[in-house]
């Protein structure tokens, strides 16, 4: 039986403050639990599913639990604000739910503020907190992605993109559409995909295509305009809620994508001396989503920092 349970998945939709979340989980409930905290606004955790890597983590000894947040993915909700005060709401929900006194926070990408800011708010809820390709510096990253685009246009006189450059960075840098142009570039240019595919990664996300969760990937797009609508933490550094996290004796771990083109070094160099050095991994040929690029190092990784 307990075989059995190891390897079952359990999908529900829970009523949590008047919303369906929609929440799914793998191995057995006694294993250590992990939450697994999706990007976004917009977001979801279908490929950390369809690309098998919530079951695989399971299989190395956790408990570990998929959800979309409110109003984003499968948790339709029309009535969500999309704020880290709702999401932390959600957050609270699941441990009551799963009756967690403390749990690891696996976030990636946006889902990287929202685990943060949520273990600086409730840190006797958090055995542990990994960003893995999180969002810590948002200002640096738009930076980022726009000075090293300039150089690169520059060298090849591309006026059109240059100009495109000069209009996104008179945008308001509090502003969705100002994310929205930085991300699209930044998207038009590979900086989110893996280099040089292996045939192993080539399977996961071929995998994932042919997927019911593929299927299921929903992206609101009124998402991130609604949360800069109303949320006034829009544009934000957690460097500082960081070391306040760590000074308190929770630890933190941070696994990034070596290609992952919306950090620059001085960002990843930030990151590894706040995280330390053995609480840090930079994985060669992966870019953001390392949880596929380099899925069997990212669960080596995961595994040997929290058993």
């Amino acid at each position: 039986m307990k075989k059995l349970l190891f390897v079952f998945a359990l999908t529900i939709s829970f009523f949590a403050n008047g919303q369906n979340l929609y929440i799914k989980t793998y191995g057995n409930k006694n294993d250590k639990p992990i939450i697994f905290i999706h990007g976004g606004p917009s977001g979801n955790a279908t490929l950390f599913e369809g690309s098998n890597t919530a079951e695989a983590l399971s299989k190395k000894g956790f408990y570990v639990i998929a959800y979309d947040r409110r109003g984003e993915g499968r948790s339709t909700d029309p009535n969500a604000t999309f704020t880290y005060a709702e999401a932390f709401q959600d957050l609270n929900a699941i441990y009551k739910t799963y009756h967690l006194k403390k749990a690891t926070l696996l976030a990636h990408s946006f889902g990287g503020l929202v685990a943060t800011l949520y273990t600086e708010k409730y840190p006797k809820n958090v055995s542990n907190l990994i960003l893995a390709g999180a969002l810590f510096s948002q200002q640096e990253t738009y930076d980022h992605i726009l000075n090293s685009l300039k150089e690169k246009y520059t060298k090849i006189s591309d006026s059109k993109n240059l100009n495109k450059i000069s209009y996104v960075e008179k945008l308001d840098k509090n502003s969705a559409g100002y994310r929205k142009h930085c991300f699209e570039l930044a998207s038009e240019n590979d900086y989110f995909k893996m280099p040089n595919p292996t045939e192993e990664s080539k399977k996961l996300y071929a995998a994932y295509d042919s997927s019911e969760f593929f299927k299921t990937n929903i992206r609101n797009k009124n998402a991130p305009l609604l949360f800069y609508q109303n949320e006034k933490k829009n544009n934000i550094d957690t460097r500082s809620s960081l070391k306040k996290i760590k000074a308190e004796g929770i630890p933190i771990y941070a696994i990034y994508g070596k290609q992952d083109g919306v950090f620059s070094d001085d960002q990843i160099n930030s990151i590894k001396n706040l995280a330390g050095k053995n609480h840090f991994a930079l994985l060669d040929n992966c870019s953001h989503y390392l949880f596929v690029d380099q899925q069997k190092e990212f669960l080596s990784n995961v595994k040997n920092w929290i058993k």
